[in-house]
C-alpha cells in the first residue's frame, strides 16, 4: 500500500522496551514452543482469498511451495489488474510474537501500480478470509508493510498501513494511512528477518534484524478505508456500512495473512510464539512466557 513518513523518538524508546520484553519472552521459550505456521512442504492450514475469486480459488497458482520456500508468484498471469490476494492462516491470535524471513525477487508483473514495486506485507489483527466479500481488495487489518530497496536511496521496511483501521502514537490518533518505520534499506534479493510483537489491543511493535523500528498503540476500526480516492466502495467492500458502525472498536485479536500485490516475494520461515495461555504456575499447561491469561488452565492436572 501507499506510504507516508513518520518517525517518533518516543515510539522508538517504547519499542526498545518492548523489544527487550520480547527477547526475555523468547529466552523462556524452547524451539518446540514456536508454532511453525509454514511447514515447509505445502499450504496446509492456510486459506487463499484473491479479489474477484471465491475463497480458496488460488488463481494462477499465486501461492505455492517450491523447494521448501513459500512463494507468491505471477508467472501464470497475463496482467495483475487489481487481483490483490491474501493467504490467511487458519486461526486468529491476540498476544504473540510473529517471526518471518522474506525476500523480493524478479520483476513486478505488468498491470501493477508503480507504488507496488517491491511492495508486499503481512496483515495482522485481520478480518477472516471467510468474511471478505468476493471482490474486496484489502482486508480490514493492520499491515506490516514490506518494502525492498530500489537500488538507490532509502526505502524503509516493516512500516504500517491501515486499511479500515487507525492507531495511536504518542498518545494521539495518527491519521496517516501508512506510517514509515526507521528501518535500514534492504536492496536486492537478500533475505530479511522481521518480527511483530502483538499484545492484544494495547501495543504492536515491529522489529527488523533485531532492531525495533516502529511502535503503535490501541489499534481500532476507523480512519476510513485506504484514502479519499480509494474508499470503501472503490475497494469493493460491499458491507462497509457494518464496518462504519464498528468505528472505534479496539482490535483485540485477528488473523494473519501474507499479501500478494504484484511483485514476487518469498518466505522461508513464518513462525509464531503464542503469548496467551495459562498463567497459573500450578497448572500443567502453564508457560513462563505467557503474558495474557486464557480460560484453558487445566489445574486438575499435576504440573
Amino acid at each position: 500500500m501507499k506510504k507516508q513518513y513518520f518517525i517518533s523518538a518516543t515510539a522508538c524508546l517504547i519499542g526498545f522496551l518492548l523489544s527487550l520484553h520480547g527477547l526475555l519472552a523468547q529466552t523462556k521459550a524452547s524451539r518446540k514452543d514456536w508454532i511453525q505456521l509454514f511447514n515447509g512442504r505445502d499450504l496446509a492450514g492456510w486459506d487463499v482469498k484473491i479479489a474477484g475469486y471465491a475463497l480458496n480459488n488460488n488463481f494462477g497458482n499465486t501461492f505455492r511451495v517450491e523447494n521448501g520456500v513459500l512463494k507468491i508468484a505471477y508467472d501464470q498471469y497475463a496482467s495483475f489488474d487489481d487481483k490483490f490476494g491474501h493467504l490467511y492462516y487458519k486461526q486468529p491470535y491476540s498476544y504473540y510474537i510473529l517471526r518471518f524471513e522474506y525476500r523480493f525477487t524478479g520483476n513486478q508483473l505488468k498491470g501493477g501500480a508503480a507504488w507496488n514495486v517491491r511492495n508486499s506485507g503481512i496483515m495482522i489483527h485481520s478480518q477472516s478470509a471467510r468474511s471478505m466479500p468476493k471482490d474486496q481488495g484489502f482486508p480490514v487489518s493492520l499491515e506490516v508493510q514490506l518494502l525492498g530497496g530500489l537500488g538507490a536511496g532509502e526505502r524503509h521496511t516493516a512500516n504500517l498501513c491501515t486499511p479500515g483501521t487507525i492507531v495511536e502514537m504518542n498518545g494521539k490518533i495518527n491519521p496517516a494511512h501508512c506510517i514509515d518505520s526507521d528501518s535500514k534499506t534492504y536492496h536486492g534479493d537478500q533475505w530479511v528477518t522481521a518480527e511483530a510483537i502483538v499484545l492484544g489491543d494495547s501495543v504492536v511493535h515491529h522489529v527488523v534484524a533485531g532492531d525495533t523500528v516502529l511502535t503503535y498503540h490501541k489499534p481500532r476500526v476507523g480512519g476510513g478505508y485506504v484514502s479519499a480516492d480509494y474508499n470503501w466502495q472503490k475497494g469493493h467492500v460491499t458491507n462497509y456500512q457494518e464496518w462504519i458502525k464498528k468505528e472505534g472498536t479496539l482490535l483485540k485479536e485477528g488473523y494473519l495473512a501474507l499479501q500478494a500485490e504484484s511483485h514476487p516475494i518469498e518466505f522461508r520461515k513464518v513462525e509464531l510464539l503464542n503469548l496467551k495461555g495459562c498463567t497459573n504456575p500450578k497448572c500443567a499447561n502453564y508457560k513462563p512466557y505467557y503474558i495474557s491469561a486464557d480460560d484453558n488452565c487445566q489445574c486438575n492436572n499435576k504440573p
